[in-house]
């Protein structure tokens, strides 16, 4: 994570001496896909996302870019339609922020077309911290509790709730003039956990996680109880909660607004101003 931040600042200082810069500010929706959100892409309950950044032209075609993203994920069992998720009874919302330094592939270059397609890949971190409400609407954050036994159990540890990330994905880009572009991309993140929803694995006793973590914690780690048709009792020791065989992962649909910074450009032929780029 310190070599992100390092690489990030030398980034942005090499940037600002000499080659084009350009401000980009994102906004659009984020999602995510886990235990909670059996979908792999939907908008079905979507949140928000926004954030900014700075890209820096290294070639026609190659673009250096720092974002930053502020986005919300979350889910509720009461909007899946399988029997056993129902059941479960169980929702999360989490705030995530996310750092990462991407590079860029256009397709084609914006000095010449006014449209290209592009493709993004690199390394982040986020943080991330799963929450719900309890009956009064109070936030009570899920990891702390230890749910399925981290923090106490033999060979389970709290999970990582700041952690690296990859991001991959692609877009549109529009050049409205050589100083203004918009576009719109889709961003996939590749994570290291899956807890971003606080559930993964398997049920713990409810007396060991009661003695370990309290009433709370039971309260928290399985919510079929709460339900008002059909409600269920806590599950066996061992009993199902999670898959625990792939992990979460997040995603961005983002609108994309680019404006030139500074009036430099990797030719040296100065600012051409506000001319569009003469073909598509």
């Amino acid at each position: 994570m310190k070599l992100l931040f390092s690489v990030t600042l030398t980034f942005i200082t090499a940037i600002s001496i000499g080659q084009p810069l350009r401000l980009h500010m994102l906004g659009g929706f984020s999602n995510y896909n886990g235990d909670l959100q059996p979908k792999r892409i939907t908008l079905e309950q979507a949140k928000g996302a926004i954030g900014g950044g700075i890209t820096y032209d290294i070639t026609d075609h190659i673009v250096g870019r720092v974002d930053a993203i502020v986005a919300s994920v979350g889910a509720d069992d009461k909007r899946n339609k399988k029997p056993d998720l129902l059941a479960r009874n169980l929702n999360f919302t989490s705030r995530i922020y996310e750092l990462s330094l991407l590079g860029e592939y256009n397709l084609f270059s914006l000095k010449d077309h006014k449209f290209s397609p592009y493709v993004f890949g690199g390394i982040g971190i986020f943080h991330f911290s799963p929450y719900t409400h309890d009956a009064v609407g109070n936030k009570i954050f899920l990891a702390p509790l230890g749910t399925e036994g981290q923090g106490f159990l033999p060979g389970k540890k709290d999970y990582k709730r700041t952690d690296l990330t990859v991001p991959i994905g692609g877009g549109v880009k529009y050049a409205l003039s050589e100083d203004l572009h918009v576009g719109f991309e889709l961003g996939l993140r590749v994570l290291k956990t899956d807890y971003l929803d606080d559930v993964s694995n398997v049920y713990v006793h409810m007396n060991t996680l009661l003695t370990e973590r309290g009433q709370t914690a039971v309260d928290y780690a399985f919510r079929g109880d709460e339900l008002k048709d059909n409600p269920r009792p806590y599950p066996e020791n061992g009993a199902k909660r999670g898959n625990n065989k792939v992990n979460d992962f997040y995603y961005f649909g983002l609108f994309r607004l680019d404006f030139r910074i500074n009036s430099s450009n990797a030719g040296g032929g100065g600012r051409r101003g506000l001319d569009c780029p003469p073909k598509f």
